[in-house]
């Protein structure tokens, strides 16, 4: 499966990883995405999606792709949609003192993880974006540009950004100043501005230079 059309990225995610698992006799086929990695507070959210062993899945969820690529509105309608089609999904999040103490992709993967153990179904395949998952039993895949390549990993993507974003909106109403729902804890300018005006909060991810560099400014 890792060849040169592995890197061929097409116009909407599709099921071409998952059918060729369903033919070799792997029944429950786990997308796995994350949310959060890059930004300077909060957890990193993780989610896994089990979709139906049925094609026609792929026209019930005409507009779920790269969480990216769509809009808050968008992802929120598809949300549920994603949830109906699937038979299982789950999220799994690692803590921001987690993120501190393990580093982003140890904590990335023990999100992943958490999501995994969380499954009524025992996954028998998993399809990743990106990155490998380390020290987990079960077989996977690891794609580059996974979430746009791969529906199970795009549905996976939309529900990990869709609870992540409402995680954020609710630490904005404990640390307000910091923009947290509108910026979701990424390094905007406006959330660079409230770090050297307000310093820090418990909620952000002390082991990262931006919030390093406003320490030492204080």
């Amino acid at each position: 499966m890792r060849s040169r059309e592995t890197y061929t990225i097409p116009k909407k995610p599709n099921l071409k990883y998952e059918k060729q698992l369903w033919g070799d006799g792997f029944r429950i086929v786990a997308g796995l995405d994350e949310a959060g990695r890059g930004a300077w507070a909060g957890p990193v959210y993780a989610a896994a999606v089990v979709l139906p062993t049925d094609i026609r899945v792929i026209k019930l969820l005409g507009g779920v792709q790269d969480s990216k690529r769509m809009t808050p509105l968008q992802r929120n309608r598809w949300q549920g949609c994603i949830q109906s089609a699937a038979i299982s999904w789950t999220i799994g999040s690692a803590t921001h003192q987690e993120i501190d103490k393990l580093g982003i992709v140890p904590a990335t993967c023990l999100a992943m993880q958490r999501a995994i153990d969380e499954m009524v179904y025992e996954p028998t395949y998993l399809l990743v974006d990106y990155i490998q998952i380390s020290g987990c039993a079960c077989p996977q895949i690891s794609l580059p540009k996974g979430d746009c390549r791969s529906l199970s990993i795009a549905a996976a993507s939309v529900l990990a950004k869709t609870a992540r974003d409402s995680y954020m909106v609710e630490l904005d109403r404990r640390f307000p100043g910091y923009g947290f729902a509108r910026h979701k804890g990424y390094g905007t300018r406006q959330h660079h501005a409230a770090l050297a005006e307000l310093g820090p909060c418990p909620a952000h991810r002390y082991s990262f230079r931006p919030i390093k560099n406003a320490l030492k400014a204080l």
